[in-house]
């Protein structure tokens, strides 16, 4: 860690580098030195083919909410490395970064209360606003397909068939269940090419946890995790809102019991999100259920296939943790068509 630390530009002698957060994908670590904090980044190879393109989106991005916002913690800060890099590759070919820390700032698992679910739709919906005139054409797509559920849809068959792992008959029911709702998969697809759907620049990965709150006013400061901005369309962002926040229990509880959907979260984020993005139109707006119903299917389609092929892309901290994932976003699935009337009058009330 010295060896990489001294690659980047930082203010100040290191004193600490402890491993911080709870991501599933890169290596995140909180570094101290006698000057500042900082956050201290390893990248998946296994999840990012292409860091250069993924290292330029985002620094094309944070420069561009930068220069909208006199508060330096309304985007994060890139650290450049010590020969005006945006990131460094060790010789292990491990690719790491850096980036400002955000001070005086909170990051939840889950709202602790309706105004931390309506502010982390405030900061999502003002990020869709703030680059609506971004070049989305110059952004590069750095995991290809990656919110084309049709797509998720052939790559989970591909495993299924193979069954690398052996672990298709211990999950019999769910792979049922997914099979069963593939058919529904490509709707939001479909309205883009006939150009019922706009093309925007996307967060694409908005949980709740990838916004930071002002730690004394609970204010929306920014969004993080920039690793998946692409252009997309409005409904993964609030799709992926939804499926992660408006739950009941934890993405990975194994008490399906405790699995549902609150609908006083799910409208309390429309009223911020929906007026925060500006100029939605009208089948947009109509469309964000499919969206929140849509982007459950594929992820919990995306920790199913990781199970099967042997848990190579999510984090897990035992042998069932994908498949118990899976099955928590089966059941929101469910509760999302059971109470399919009561979320479309929510929305109904934005039209």
């Amino acid at each position: 860690m010295e060896e990489v630390l001294r690659q980047f530009r930082l203010e100040g002698r290191p004193l600490s580098c402890e491993r911080y957060g709870e991501g599933h994908i890169n290596q995140t670590y909180l570094v101290v030195t006698d000057k500042k904090r900082y956050i201290l980044q390893r990248l998946s190879r296994a999840a990012f083919h292409d860091i250069p393109a993924l290292m330029r989106n985002i620094a094309a991005v944070t420069a561009f909410l930068a220069a909208r916002s006199d508060d330096p913690r309304a985007s994060l800060h890139l650290v450049p490395t010590v020969d005006g890099a945006l990131w460094f590759r060790d010789a292990a070919g491990e690719t790491w970064r850096v980036y400002d820390f955000i001070e005086d700032s909170l990051c939840l698992q889950a709202p602790e209360t309706a105004e931390d679910f309506y502010e982390s739709g405030v900061a999502f919906g003002r990020f869709q606003r703030l680059l609506q005139d971004f070049p989305a054409e110059t952004l590069t797509e750095t995991i290809p397909n990656f919110h084309n559920t049709p797509d998720r849809c052939r790559k989970f068959h591909a495993v299924l068939e193979k069954d690398p792992a052996h672990r298709a008959a211990a999950a019999a029911p769910e792979i049922a269940f997914y099979l069963a709702h593939e058919g529904e998969a490509g709707a939001l697809l479909e309205l883009l090419a006939r150009g019922a759907l706009p093309l925007r620049v996307t967060h694409n990965d908005t949980k709740l946890n990838n916004v930071m709150l002002d730690r004394k006013t609970r204010r929306a400061l920014c969004v993080i995790d920039l690793d998946t901005v692409m252009p997309g369309l409005v409904a993964y962002d609030f799709g992926d809102s939804i499926r992660f926040g408006a739950s009941t229990a934890a993405e990975d509880e194994r008490d399906l019991d405790r699995v549902g959907l609150d609908l006083a979260l799910y409208r309390r984020f429309c009223e911020g999100f929906i007026p925060a993005c500006g100029g939605l139109t009208k089948r947009e707006i109509e469309t964000l259920p499919l969206g929140a119903k849509l982007m459950t299917f594929e992820c919990g389609l995306r920790f199913l296939t990781d199970y099967l092929d042997g848990d190579h892309y999510f984090s897990v901290a035992r042998p069932e943790h994908n498949l118990d994932r899976a099955r928590t976003q089966m059941k929101l699935v469910q509760e999302t068509e059971r109470r399919w009337d009561e979320i479309e009058a929510i929305i109904r009330a934005f039209l």
